[in-house]
């Protein structure tokens, strides 16, 4: 595989109103495969409230996204733990392309002094628990799509009770994921390969081997059950009420 010209890249993405160039993702990690994506991010100085925009493009032969972030969202990964989790190891790992007034050395230095303390934990459990009540709508379109044998409905049931859940244990357990790519081994091996926890997980994955859409969306209810025993105390007290009924909901239909 040739390892493509980042800086030449990064040079056709650099403006005036760009401050930094960084280059993320497994390239920066050097364990980059055929065809593994070259993820630019570019540093704007400016403030304000937009989200990143992301673009895609094939230079040299490599898929490039390139991503625009502001002061703002730079602020988010050190300060909300779902993006602290997503963000931090890779802004460690990451390598500077372009970089005026040390602006990315920065934050990059700040990402390695980062340490996640118990005020980032209790932000970590209202995360936790305010996503257990949203993830309670597939809850339901699980228990119905089992009824109705609906594979519609049991489709859109699996993701939030798999990825959903999983994301759940990622940020409330505070553990810092290098890439997407390595989210879920690194919640697993943080829970334990051999827990109950992780074999209901993988059952709802459909890993193991042919699982029917059917038993992937009741191991996936069970493994909604078993979050919410392992993560009991951490409910905000209004919340508490509808994750309990919706699990013993599961438990009368399962």
């Amino acid at each position: 595989m040739n390892t493509p010209d980042f800086h030449a890249i990064a040079a056709r993405f650099d403006t005036q109103e760009v401050t930094a160039i960084a280059l993320m993702g497994s390239f920066a990690r050097n364990d980059a495969g055929a065809f593994s994506d070259v993820d630019i991010v570019r540093f704007h100085r400016r403030t304000d409230t937009r989200q990143v925009e992301s673009a895609t493009y094939f230079i040299y032969g490599a898929l490039v996204v390139v991503s625009d972030v502001v002061p703002s969202q730079v602020e988010d990964w050190f300060t909300k733990p779902e993006q602290a989790t997503t963000y931090i190891a890779g802004l460690r790992s990451a390598r500077a392309l372009s970089d005026e007034d040390d602006y990315f050395r920065a934050i990059q230095a700040r990402a390695h002094q980062f340490v996640w303390d118990e005020a980032m934990q209790q932000k970590a459990n209202a995360y936790a628990s305010s996503q257990m009540v949203g993830w309670i709508e597939e809850v339901h379109k699980g228990l119905e799509g089992l009824r109705r044998c609906d594979n519609g409905r049991l489709i859109n049931a699996r993701h939030g009770l798999s990825w959903g859940l999983t994301e759940v244990m990622r940020v409330q357990k505070g553990i810092l994921i290098s890439g997407d790519n390595s989210s879920y081994l690194a919640v697993t091996a943080a829970l334990g390969e051999r827990s109950e926890w992780v074999r209901l997980s993988r059952k709802s994955f459909a890993i193991d081997g042919d699982v029917s859409l059917p038993d992937q969306v009741r191991a996936g209810l069970k493994l909604y059950v078993l979050t919410v025993e392992q993560l009991a105390e951490v409910f905000k007290p209004e919340e508490r009420s509808l994750i309990k009924e919706t699990v013993n909901r599961i438990n009368v239909e399962l």
